[in-house]
């Protein structure tokens, strides 16, 4: 019986482990409406012990076991916190023990955002990559010199140690997760309730969400994340300056110097892209797809497309098809 635990801090992100937990649970109810693998999965919130816990905004989340009565686990869940997580970590030695006790008995450990602390504060990143929240980059660093600060990824694994760099990060890797723990079918099924795209590619996101994002100018850093959240939208790059307090001449400048492309060319990447997974497991227009991705005119996207991938889109989704997909009808 494979078994999960999702801590619960005081000051946590309530996101952090909400997300986590309904999309394991729907995960859980799907395999046991197919009959599936681990429909037995065991989760539960875990704290110091079983009193109520105070997250940020004031969710009150009550622990349905502590971390003394869980004797082992398949997979702990360390959400982040909301400020500096210094003043939470003082008072954890007990919960830094009990993940390195954890880890030692063969628990994989998934920290979102600033809950790379906690493991790096146990040392169980020394020696290993790791990412964390953008806004914490230079303190972790200093803080914990012996880690390999990756600032490039969203989702670093290494040692069975997961770390995000953004709350979005975490669905992405839940879905990893759901697919290690349960199988691809109920992963797809699961992206579907919980992300407004057709599930992509983890091992992308792993080894580099774009090439372009290692640099450490952080205003840039929040643009890119932006962009890649808002992709569908018609995008206005005055709008995005203004947005993020530069002038455009400021904006391009830095983006170019950070991420070698324009802003532009920066979105047309995360596109191209995201029409890639929908031309290999959806069964939309081309037209839909352009739309869908957040161009108006497809025969622009048809000719953007080709330029990118030195073929056609309906091309595309023929080789990569007849190659390794099956696509439900």
């Amino acid at each position: 019986m494979m078994h999960v635990s999702l801590l619960a801090v005081e000051r946590a992100l309530g996101t952090s482990i909400t997300i986590p937990l309904e999309m394991l649970h729907a995960a859980k109810t799907i395999a046991m409406v197919n009959k599936g693998a681990n429909a037995d999965l065991v989760l539960d919130i875990v704290g110091l012990n079983r009193k109520p816990v105070t997250m940020t905004g004031g969710m009150v989340v009550t622990p349905t076991a502590s971390i003394k009565q869980i004797r082992h686990t398949d997979l702990v869940i360390i959400p982040g916190l909301w400020g500096s997580p210094l003043k939470t970590l003082r008072k954890s030695e007990t919960l830094i023990s009990w993940l390195q006790s954890c880890h030692l008995n063969g628990s994989k450990l998934c920290s979102i955002v600033s809950g790379s602390y906690f493991l790096a504060e146990a040392g169980l990143l020394d020696g290993h990559t790791a990412t964390t929240h953008w806004y914490y980059f230079d303190d972790f660093h200093r803080r914990y010199p012996r880690v390999k600060l990756d600032r490039k990824r969203f989702i670093t694994l290494d040692n069975d140690l997961y770390c995000t760099g953004s709350v979005n990060a975490a669905r992405d890797v839940m879905l990893h997760l759901v697919e290690q723990l349960f199988d691809e079918t109920i992963a797809n099924e699961v992206a579907k309730h919980f992300t407004h795209e057709i599930k992509r590619s983890y091992e992308s996101r792993l080894l580099g969400y774009l090439q372009h994002d290692t640099h450490h100018d952080e205003q840039i850093i929040k643009v890119q994340e932006w962009l890649q959240d808002n992709y569908q939208q018609g995008i206005q790059f005055d709008n995005v300056a203004e947005q993020f307090k530069m002038s455009v001449r400021s904006l391009n400048r830095r983006f170019k110097t950070a991420a070698n492309l324009t802003p532009l060319q920066y979105l047309q990447e995360i596109r191209i892209e995201h029409a890639k997974e929908l031309l290999k497991q959806s069964n939309l227009a081309i037209a839909e797809v352009s739309y869908a991705v957040g161009y108006q005119d497809s025969s622009y996207f048809g000719s953007l497309f080709k330029k990118t991938a030195s073929v056609t889109p309906a091309e595309y989704r023929s080789l990569v098809r007849s190659k390794v997909f099956k696509v439900e009808e």
